[in-house]
């Protein structure tokens, strides 16, 4: 029994001891379950930017644009929307904008005198044929716009980054058809047509000169018909051309009111005459055999004092913020760039983008300056009126 009583002590002492001895471990880490992340930290929402989605990722120009304090445009498409694009500009980024309306001819002259220093810092609107003048003599600046990938076709820029493409417009004919049938004249269908004796003195043209519509009809007259030929119809045309406006918007806007009637020009000038001036005696001539087209440009002059600016002016220009205002305008052109609205207008008139001949741009902007000096030669030797009474620039 002593024996018996001895052990048990033994043993709760051996048990006492291993309860109150050795060393207290510090609880270990429970594992989160497999899978499960601590919290991320939640990240500051982005402020809200003031300008359009357009121009995500440009603050830093939109600042160096904001600090050139303004910008000078000339502009040779119609005035209501050269004034409203720039108004807008204006507005939204808060750049006071300086804007004169030339014509592309104008522009040329303008910053071929002035050699790298001009007095402007970007041109908008009117046919690239000018503006290839001046790439070709290096009074352009090259400018990797963002925005140009909204483009439709690489067709609507320069290769160089030069110009960049805004619209698109369709040559043709309009006519007054109430002249027409005063004089018991049909409707020129076609190109040749106009060379019937019976249009003489009836036909305006734009001044080969002065504005970028006439320099398009000689390229377009040349890949046409080919060199020689090309320009021999232009010779025989002047004999029924009465007038060569300065502007190549000339011709349409005589029309309606009978002093000219037949006009060569842009589609969309006479739809303006018809839909925002009330002319329903006008009527739009797609020539039957083909036709050609203008891609009306932007681009930021060489030297330009304020090139930020400018450069944010050729984002501007390739955005809806600015061509979705040419329609509200009087400027009914079809848009080069995937997110504008094209103009409904332009189609129910049976204007189509796409109907028109593969103009050589490459060629014109190489030549347009040596088919000038050929065209006026030949006119000369065959004893044209080259007059400025004829040959407008005023």
């Amino acid at each position: 029994m002593k024996k018996f009583l001895a052990l048990l002590l033994s043993l709760a002492m051996v048990l006492t001891l291993a309860a109150c001895g050795g060393t207290t471990e510090a609880p270990a880490t429970t594992a989160a379950p497999a899978g499960t992340d601590a919290p991320a930290a939640t990240e500051a929402p982005k402020a809200e930017s003031k300008y359009p989605s357009y121009f995500d990722g440009m603050d830093d120009l939109i600042a160096a644009a904001q600090a050139d304090g303004e910008l000078t445009v000339y502009g040779s498409c119609e005035e209501e929307y050269l004034a409203a694009a720039c108004q807008h500009f204006q507005e939204l980024f808060g750049i006071k904008v300086n804007y004169q309306r030339l014509s592309t001819g104008e522009v040329q002259a303008k910053i071929e005198e002035e050699n790298g220093n001009p007095s402007g810092d970007v041109w908008f609107g009117g046919t690239t044929d000018p503006y290839n003048v001046c790439a070709s003599k290096g009074l352009l600046e090259k400018y990797d716009a963002k925005n140009a990938s909204h483009l439709l076709s690489d067709m609507y820029k320069d290769a160089d980054g030069q110009w960049y493409g805004i619209y698109k417009g369709i040559l043709g004919f309009m006519v007054n058809t109430d002249e027409l049938n005063r004089l018991n004249l049909e409707k020129p269908a076609d190109w040749q047509d106009l060379l019937k004796p019976e249009y003489k003195g009836l036909i305006w043209l734009s001044n080969y000169n002065t504005a970028g519509t006439a320099k398009l009809v000689i390229n377009t007259m040349i890949q046409k018909y080919g060199h020689d030929e090309g320009i021999q119809y232009l010779v025989d045309l002047d004999k029924n051309i009465e007038v060569y406006t300065k502007s190549g918007s000339g011709p349409s806007k005589n029309v309606g009111t009978g002093e000219c009637v037949i006009g060569i020009g842009f589609l969309h000038d006479g739809i303006t005459q018809i839909v925002d001036n009330g002319y329903t005696n006008v009527e739009l001539i797609i020539p039957s055999s083909g036709t050609s087209f203008e891609v009306g440009a932007t681009a930021i002059f060489k030297g330009a004092a304020h090139e930020n600016a400018a450069k944010l002016w050729i984002e501007y220009a390739l955005s809806p913020e600015c061509v979705n205002l040419a329609a509200d305008n009087g400027s009914y052109q079809f848009l080069c760039i995937d997110n504008a609205t094209q103009p409904e207008v332009a189609m129910q008139f049976g204007l189509d983008p796409d109907n028109v001949m593969d103009y050589d741009f490459e060629d014109a902007k190489q030549n347009i300056g040596t088919y000038i000096e050929e065209v006026m030669k030949a006119l000369n030797a065959g004893g044209a009126d080259t007059g400025e009474d004829r040959f407008k620039t005023a």
